[in-house]
């Protein structure tokens, strides 16, 4: 009976390292995707408050257009680069929670 809980054991072992690792990747890379967005919000934050206070010291209907235009299309290229980011980090998360599955069936 010892002997057969031994080989559960051994048998066992590698997966069970192989979950942790898998775990503590994924909790990296959520990390990692988390100061991601943080630090985009506090741009984005930022940038906002700067066109508020531009906005507050144009002198002319035009200068309002052209800090509203301004504005309107750093947001549009900053939100297009950021999303693009974001897609290639969950593309990389997906393709590292992959691979140990990808191992058990090449190993079958």
């Amino acid at each position: 009976m010892a002997k057969d809980m031994d080989d559960i054991t051994k048998l066992s072992q590698p997966n069970l390292e192989a979950g942790l690792k898998l775990w503590g990747d994924w909790a990296k890379n959520w990390q990692a995707m988390t100061a991601e967005m943080s630090d985009y919000t506090k741009r984005s934050i930022e940038d906002g408050t700067q066109a508020f206070e531009k906005l507050m010291a144009a002198r002319s209907f035009e200068q309002v257009i052209e800090i509203q235009s301004n504005y309107a299309r750093r947001c549009c290229e900053d939100y297009m680069q950021q999303m693009s980011r974001m897609g290639a980090m969950y593309a990389e998360i997906a393709k590292d929670t992959a691979k140990p599955f990808e191992r058990f069936v090449a190993s079958r």
